[in-house]
């Protein structure tokens, strides 16, 4: 794992750059993704009778 330091160093480059960053863009898609995916999980069962 990294040290903290190099981390909290990538935080601040993304930062000036004056957008929510790679990170931030990576969670949204990961997220619509994973809602996309739960909403076919959950509603698959339903045309099966």
């Amino acid at each position: 794992m990294p040290y903290p330091s190099v981390l909290l160093a990538a935080a601040q480059e993304t930062a000036r750059d004056g957008g929510p960053g790679w990170i931030l863009r990576a969670v949204i898609i990961v997220g619509f993704v994973g809602a996309g995916l739960l909403a076919w999980f959950l509603l698959r069962g339903y045309g099966q009778d």
